[in-house]
């Protein structure tokens, strides 16, 4: 049994996203894994009324035309549908992106890159 039907991964950068996608294959943490390089095709993917029930969201915040802040400002609208966990994953160290990723209730967390079996671990 995994604990994630689904992981997302939003990161316009694709090296991040296949470095990330065989960590999380190789900790069997969800049978499916699926990418996005643009946070508004993920936001049309996660709309889907029928998606698996049990999705993290990894979310990475600089990225050209909606950025992860733009993300979760529009992702607020499906909370009341979806209950996923989100975690902010960025290269950023400053303390004010982390401290403002706890604005968002529905985020889990805040990982700075590169993610590692053991910063994930903390979340799972």
């Amino acid at each position: 049994m995994y604990p994630f039907d689904l992981i997302v991964l939003i990161d316009d950068d694709p090296i991040n996203n296949l470095i990330n996608k065989r960590l999380i294959n190789k900790l069997n943490l969800t049978p499916k894994t699926i990418e996005f390089l643009e946070a508004e095709q993920a936001l049309e993917y996660l709309k889907n009324p029928d998606l698996e029930k049990k999705v993290l969201i990894l979310v990475d915040i600089n990225m050209p035309v909606m950025n992860g802040w733009d993300f979760l400002s529009q992702y607020v609208e499906l909370e009341n549908e979806r209950n996923d966990r989100i975690i902010m994953l960025s290269s950023s160290i400053d303390f004010q992106d982390r401290q403002k990723s706890k604005e968002f209730p529905f985020v889990s967390g805040f990982i700075e890159k590169p993610l590692t079996h053991e910063k994930l671990e903390t979340f799972i």
